[in-house]
């Protein structure tokens, strides 16, 4: 045996090349016959229900043929993936337990699962969707995931949940009514990219998370879109939140991170067939960032929301350029006390409320934008008074103001605001 190992090495060959192609049975348990399998084989699941839960503890190819379901039978785990370069396609997995404490998910990749795939396939069920733990190298492609509605949110499981997990890529998966979309935590070098996740808490929470990215996923009807916490060189790009609620970028204590590309439109504060629930300080913001400094936020897109940006809590020493702030109730919300200069090396951000004008036409405003004057203060101390905010006797106010101050309020300056909307031709696509 050892000679004809070391003949298939010195082939460029390895034992794996015996790899089989074998059809499951509906007559015997799904376990029994993945154990009758060698490294490398492929196990084709025939249509129907394979009741009870499985591990796989070898390389397997195991895929459906049609709709081959998997049932955990409302107990732990469906399935469980225990050693590397598993790969899951086309099956549908369902009726796992919903113990949160336990974990219990659908599919549940242990630390022995490197390199692993799960790719288009159907996992609907009470617990954790996918969970991915302590693992590197896994791939999580085109699956649909849903929650159990008749579950209250908080005690759904999320769609996939990254814990300390490097080298990820979750890509072009549907994710609704699970608790969170995609939650990652203690993770780093992982790319989220193209989901589209609804019906939810939050569409994407990072929590203590480093040098990740987020690009190109799609938010809407969530109660925050994109909710970044306590976390460092993040890099989010060409993102969408449109007609979530409360928040569509929530920004608390991220340093070091790059927002550029993103297109956030359509946040407000929900309220019930009343009319009712609009609350002081509940409005919907586009981006709220909290806590946050060092941060690039470049030629994103902030509109048709209650506030385009609001920033608090020592949010300071942010670069902000090239972004567009179109149709906010409310442009900016700064809650500091440094002034802020939004541009640099003559180029500022578009404010379709900007009063000013352009004689040298060179595209740039020839008058500074301040959002941040004393009427913004006043309205912030009597909320109340938001319903004449773009009354023509406040825009008088502010326009005086603005050119015969009799103070300078501390706040955010644009110097050079954008006289066109940089974004326009995007948002029309």
């Amino acid at each position: 045996m050892r000679t004809l190992l070391l003949a298939l090495l010195l082939s460029g060959l390895s034992p794996t090349s015996w790899a089989t192609d074998f059809r499951a049975s509906l007559d015997e348990p799904l376990q029994a016959q993945i154990d009758r399998t060698q490294a490398g084989d492929r196990l084709i699941l025939v249509p129907g229900r394979y009741p009870g839960s499985i591990t796989i503890d070898h390389p397997l190819d195991l895929r459906g043929d049609g709709q081959a379901i998997i049932d955990g039978l409302g107990q732990g785990h469906a399935v469980t993936i225990n050693a590397p370069g598993v790969a899951l396609e086309g099956l549908e997995i369902i009726n796992w337990g919903q113990n949160l404490t336990e974990l219990d998910a659908g599919i549940f990749v242990t630390d022995q699962g490197a390199d692993s795939m799960i790719r288009n396939n159907r996992i609907e069920g009470p617990g954790f969707g996918i969970w991915l733990d302590a693992v590197r190298g896994v791939r999580v492609i085109d699956n649909v995931i849903r929650g159990d509605n008749a579950l209250r949110s908080q005690d759904r499981g999320n769609g996939v949940h990254l814990f300390n997990v490097r080298d990820v890529r979750v890509e072009g998966n549907d994710i609704a009514r699970t608790r969170d979309g995609i939650y990652i935590d203690n993770s780093s070098q992982s790319t989220l990219s193209g989901n589209e996740l609804y019906d939810l808490r939050y569409g994407i929470h990072y929590m203590y998370a480093y040098d990740n990215r987020l690009e190109n996923n799609l938010t809407h009807d969530t109660r925050t879109g994109y909710a970044l916490m306590q976390s460092k060189r993040l890099t989010v790009v060409g993102n969408r939140s449109i007609d979530d609620d409360n928040y569509g970028i929530l920004m608390n204590n991220i340093t070091g991170s790059r927002l550029e590309g993103n297109r956030i439109e359509g946040i407000r504060q929900p309220v019930n067939a009343r009319g009712e629930g609009r609350i002081s300080g509940g409005d919907g913001k586009a981006i709220f960032v909290y806590n946050s400094q060092f941060n690039e936020f470049l030629d994103n897109r902030f509109a048709a929301s209650d506030i385009g940006i609001h920033l608090t809590a020592g949010s300071e020493d942010n670069v902000v350029l090239g972004n567009a702030f179109v149709d906010n109730r409310q442009q900016v919300k700064y809650v500091a006390t440094r002034s802020q200069e939004w541009s640099a090396d003559g180029r500022g951000n578009y404010w379709s409320d900007y009063l000013g004008w352009d004689l040298d036409a060179d595209g740039i405003g020839d008058t500074a934008y301040e959002p941040n004057d004393a009427m913004d203060r006043l309205l912030w101390r009597y909320p109340a008074a938001r319903l004449l905010m773009h009354s023509p006797a406040v825009l008088a106010l502010r326009w005086v103001q603005r050119q015969f101050p009799v103070f300078d309020a501390e706040g955010v300056k644009d110097s050079a605001p954008l006289m066109t909307d940089p974004t326009r031709d995007e948002a029309d696509t």
